[in-house]
């Protein structure tokens, strides 16, 4: 195919696809799948060879947050049957962390359910990172704790952190509709407080939520504007209590070509294989791995993934290698932009994307090109965490 030829070449280039081609890969045919994971394969391989960056998830304060995003089970008026509890002891913290370190994690991801950190809170997060770093020795961490104030994304990375991730999760024109309490503008600017502070940034979106293709293409655009290091690609869970309960979208196909797309608009930034992957892809995981540079590594905030020993033999099975403590993730022309205060592909300043934006097609179906073939609902393949952080049982790790 020409277009995957001019993606590939584009890919290696560093150079961003036109919009219209985004919008080309998503309308692919199942016929053509293989050609373009096999494509974007290329474009991954690269930047990142065939290593497979391992993150593990720590829920410091699970539940009874005061927004009202659609698609989260904490949400405000949630009636899903998570786990339910306050900040965990910097301790507690610890020590479910040092099992996803045990498991290969390169990463601790630490994630606090609100609207946003009051400074008592940060403080608190400041010494859960001190005592995850005292305990393992080279670990990231990144912290996920919603929209930040002036001067909290100063102290989060002297106090140790490494990134902040904030997810855009959707498109800038159907953002209202899944968020009220809070604007797609608030997110970004909690992304760009956080590069402004030296931290590594970490953005991404949920595919799924009855988006369409233009939809899907604006925000990976938005993201490539922003310029993260790192870009976690969601698939929504549709747990039970949830207003987007009933939202069953995705095919294992269309996931992969979601996965393909953004690897072609973002060709040399860590994109991490995230939250509903086991829901959504299912027996076509292994084909993620070649679009996908990092994954998490077992289960999520208020979900089960699957067995951590199964995500390492998956891998392996793969022809991947786990990415090693001693090695940096990010190519190298990122990570020395990253070290010495800039973005990590163009410069700070308000640099644009690479390349040219030709405006999207008119005329895009709502949910995507195969959001019909998506089939019935899989309620049994969501499964809500009851172990790990904030019970007694061990974690999946």
């Amino acid at each position: 195919m020409d277009l995957l030829t001019t993606l590939v070449d584009k890919g290696l280039r560093r150079e961003s696809p036109t919009r219209e081609e985004a919008l080309a890969v998503l309308a692919t045919s199942d016929d053509d799948l293989l050609d373009v994971v096999a494509a974007a394969g290329k474009v991954r391989r690269r930047w990142f060879g065939r290593r497979v960056k391992l993150n593990y998830l720590v829920n410091l304060k699970s539940g009874l947050c005061p927004e009202d995003c659609s698609y989260c089970s904490q949400r405000l008026g949630s009636k899903a049957e998570i786990l339910k509890y306050t900040w965990l002891k910097p301790e507690e913290a610890s020590e479910a962390a040092a099992a996803g370190v045990a498991g290969g994690a390169k990463r601790v991801c630490i994630v606090a359910s609100g609207r946003g950190p009051t400074d008592r809170d940060v403080d608190r997060v400041s010494q859960t990172i001190a005592a995850i770093k005292e305990q393992n020795e080279g670990v990231e961490v990144c912290a996920c704790l919603g929209l930040l104030s002036e001067g909290q994304a100063e102290r989060l990375r002297a106090a140790g952190a490494d990134a902040y991730n904030h997810n855009l999760n959707t498109s800038e024109a159907t953002y209202g509709d899944i968020t009220t309490t809070h604007t797609y503008a608030d997110r970004v600017d909690t992304v760009q407080q956080a590069q402004a502070a030296g931290l590594s940034a970490c953005s991404g979106l949920i595919a799924g939520m009855g988006e369409s293709d233009a939809d899907l293409v604006d925000v990976v655009f938005a993201l490539r504007e922003l310029d993260p290091d790192s870009v976690p690609v969601n698939f929504l869970i549709p747990f039970e209590g949830t207003p987007l309960a009933k939202e069953w979208n995705l095919t294992p196909q269309r996931a992969l070509r979601i996965l393909a797309m953004v690897r072609f608009v973002c060709p040399d930034v860590e994109v991490r294989l995230a939250g509903g992957r086991e829901v959504h892809l299912r027996s076509l995981q292994p084909l993620a791995l070649h679009l996908a540079n990092s994954i998490f590594l077992g289960d999520y905030l208020t979900s089960e993934g699957q067995a951590g020993k199964d995500d390492l033999a998956m891998i392996a099975d793969a022809g991947f290698e786990v990415e090693g403590t001693d090695t940096t993730t990010l190519p190298e022309h990122r990570a020395d932009a990253l070290a010495g205060g800039g973005c990590g592909g163009h410069g700070r300043g308000g640099c644009g994307p690479c390349g040219d934006g030709d405006a999207a097609p008119e005329t895009v179906a709502e949910g995507g090109a195969d959001a019909s073939a998506a089939g019935e609902a899989r309620t049994d393949l969501v499964a809500v965490r009851r172990r790990g952080a904030g019970t007694e049982l061990p974690p999946n790790a």
